[in-house]
């Protein structure tokens, strides 16, 4: 038949998944399984209560299921479980003082709270009202090459990633600065969001500065957008204490001469020899890695740059500027598809269920943390795990070690120099 069969990614040298995403079935937000006897709750009328379990009570010749609900001074409260909407879980703290049934307490912490936070919505007011004046950089709509960039990611979106593509997008066309957080565990695809949100940016002619706590973060991120942007005419630089004083020199010349077009780096990009010709995007990895002068320092750069935050475990007050509205924030709850779940094994110390995974992992061409919990011993510990598998190469790293060695261990360890870092 001489019948030749190409696929497309033969053709166009990268494979592109054509399947819709299903929509997960999501869990019910206001789930009472996990209320167990003993546990704060807020009624909505009588305060702060202990619940005590659920009871089958006879009324009227009427049996029914009620909350029993304990009180200050033995009061007890039986809820009928079908007004379950006007109990809450307790979500203040450790543990509260419960309320008096029928005493005016309830009352008067009710209308505190009500003034305060019709204090904080005036300051919100007058936040909203800078920002909103506040004139930013209206980017164009997606360019043809975007849609490129786009098709050449290789794995599927997931939902909620595709979201926040699209909020990101809509925030830079926008007339007033972004400032938008994206929450999402390691792995659920941030990183993505940024990829395309920087070359959105350097298509309109603006430069993007993307600043991450740690120089191997940097060293990743230098290594993903130098890939995701290798063939479209954009210089990335990575600026961190890896350079030598000539080499860093010459990235801040680039920098300043708008030459350079994405900057990543550590701290060190916050230093006053930088000066942006052109900073469109700011892109934070991280932010609770930095410290209050850090902080400072980046509001400096970010007066009416669009400022986009990534991370995956937002400091209470980061939270609460976005949950009270101050910044936008999108939620990464979606893993993807591939991603495989965590397996933890509980057990006895096992020299050869040791033995046992870090061979399995090394089969798979896999890596393995092996975490100690003293400095003093880790040499013996790693001498010990060199015995056990002979055939794995182990590197030892610990906060003792001068910032230069160990950074160089665990950038050797990310490269694929070892296969076991005991830590």
């Amino acid at each position: 038949a001489k019948l030749a069969v190409l696929t497309e990614s033969d053709i166009t040298g990268r494979r592109r998944t054509h399947r819709t995403a299903r929509p997960r079935a999501r869990a019910a937000q206001e789930t009472f399984d996990d209320l167990a006897p003993g546990d704060y709750v807020v009624h909505h009328q009588h305060g702060v209560a202990r619940f005590a379990g659920m009871v089958t009570r006879a009324i009227g010749g009427v049996e029914r299921d009620y909350l029993l609900l304990e009180y200050r001074g033995d009061d007890k409260l039986y809820v009928p479980s079908d007004q379950i909407g006007i109990v809450r879980h307790y979500t203040g703290g450790d543990n509260p003082t419960l309320s008096k049934m029928g005493g005016s307490d309830w009352a008067k912490t009710k209308a505190k709270v009500r003034s305060e936070v019709a204090e904080i919505a005036q300051e919100l007011v007058v936040l909203y009202q800078k920002r909103v004046t506040s004139a930013g950089h209206v980017f164009a709509a997606d360019s043809p090459f975007q849609s490129e960039l786009e098709e050449s990611f290789p794995y599927e979106e997931t939902p909620d990633q595709l979201v926040a593509i699209s909020d990101v997008k809509a925030d830079m066309e926008r007339a007033y600065p972004m400032d938008r957080l994206v929450v999402g565990d390691v792995g659920f695809g941030k990183t993505e969001i940024a990829v395309r949100a920087a070359f959105k940016a350097v298509q309109d002619n603006k430069q993007v500065a993307i600043l991450v706590p740690t120089t191997l973060l940097a060293q990743q991120h230098h290594q993903t957008f130098s890939e995701r942007f290798a063939s479209f005419p954009v210089r990335v630089e990575v600026l961190s204490r890896f350079l030598t004083n000539a080499q860093a020199k010459k990235v801040i010349e680039g920098v300043n001469s708008g030459a350079v077009d994405v900057l990543i780096g550590t701290h060190r990009m916050l230093s006053s020899e930088l000066e942006f010709k052109d900073l469109g995007l700011l892109i934070v990895d991280e932010e609770q890695r930095f410290g209050v002068k850090h902080k400072e320092a980046i509001k400096s750069l970010r007066t009416d740059v669009d400022v986009l935050t990534l991370t995956a475990t937002p400091i209470p007050r980061t939270l609460e500027m976005s949950l009270t509205g101050i910044r936008d924030m999108t939620l990464l709850s979606t893993a993807p598809a591939e991603r495989q779940p965590i397996l933890t094994y509980v057990g006895e110390q096992n020299d050869r269920a040791v033995a046992e995974a870090i061979r399995r992992e090394l089969l798979r061409e896999g890596q393995v943390f092996f975490v100690h919990n003293r400095i003093l011993d880790i040499e013996h510990v790693a001498a010990h795990v060199r015995e056990l598998v002979p055939e794995a190469r182990v590197a030892i790293a610990h906060g003792q070690m001068d910032e230069g060695t160990l950074e160089q261990v665990v950038i050797d360890f990310w490269q694929g120099a070892y296969d076991v870092l005991v830590c």
